[in-house]
């Protein structure tokens, strides 16, 4: 499938088929918050257009991405399909396993970085990637995309090696490819608390697991996305965009 071929618009503009973008975002935000979101894309293989329709009704300041396209195809089909989302991408494929981070140009990002995460062959390659970002007047914060591997045993090296990291002022958010019971899943739940309120987001057509989630260290206010905010999204478009549903919560200013 080729990537959306669809201009850069400013967030509320109209959706790459014509119509509206849909005001679940646009009424719910939060005042001065950093709307950070997750999405697996599934390699863009189903429907890229309903892809960007969901996304923009969300209208993330922050998209963790699992699941892009590998190799060479990423430095095309990416920058294509934030530039229909009216967000960027700041580049750097290499060692980031199929994860991405895109971010609003209201957003100053300070740093990003990327490590590969070891899986057994002949398993999809992971990764996580990550930015630090910060609006004015605010502190920074870390967001963290992450895609942990297939076997039990090799999730909880990632978890581990994930959680090397400065753990301040952090959100990691992912495909953990695990639900609440998993061992990987307790390596983060210990160090950070749930962001996200844990519904199931696989498959997308009927979701009955919670593989995706939003972590964020006890150091950030969060509120999560509401069951009226998350009913505001277009069903078919969630089943035709990708096999996973997307999660989001919003990051709200620290208190005097």
């Amino acid at each position: 499938m080729t990537s959306p071929a669809v201009s850069a618009a400013p967030p509320g503009a109209p959706a790459p088929d014509g119509e509206p973008s849909p005001d679940v975002a646009r009424t719910s935000r939060p005042e001065d918050a950093l709307r950070v979101m997750s999405y697996n894309v599934q390699d863009f293989t189903a429907d890229g257009a309903a892809a960007v329709r969901v996304v923009r009704a969300v209208q993330p300041d922050v998209l963790c991405l699992q699941e892009v396209p590998r190799r060479l195809t990423t430095e095309f089909r990416l920058p294509a399909f934030a530039r229909a989302c009216g967000l960027y991408w700041s580049g750097g494929r290499l060692g980031t396993g199929g994860t991405a981070v895109l971010t609003t140009l209201r957003l100053r990002v300070h740093a990003t970085t990327a490590r590969r995460l070891r899986v057994r062959f002949p398993d999809r390659t992971r990764g996580f990637a990550s930015v630090l970002v910060s609006r004015p007047g605010h502190a920074p914060v870390t967001v963290v995309s992450v895609h942990l591997g297939l076997r039990a045993d090799e999730r909880i090296q990632h978890a581990d090696v994930i959680l090397e990291g400065p753990l301040q002022r952090t959100l990691v958010a992912g495909d953990l490819n695990e639900a609440a019971d998993g061992q990987a899943y307790a390596r983060f739940a210990a160090r950070f608390g749930l962001a996200s309120n844990g519904q199931p987001t696989f498959p997308s057509d009927r979701p009955h697991a919670a593989l995706d989630v939003i972590f964020a260290s006890a150091d950030l206010r969060t509120r999560s996305a509401s069951a009226a905010e998350r009913a505001g999204l277009d069903v078919e478009d969630l089943a035709a965009a990708s096999d996973h549903r997307p999660i989001w919560v919003d990051v709200l200013p620290d208190s005097p």
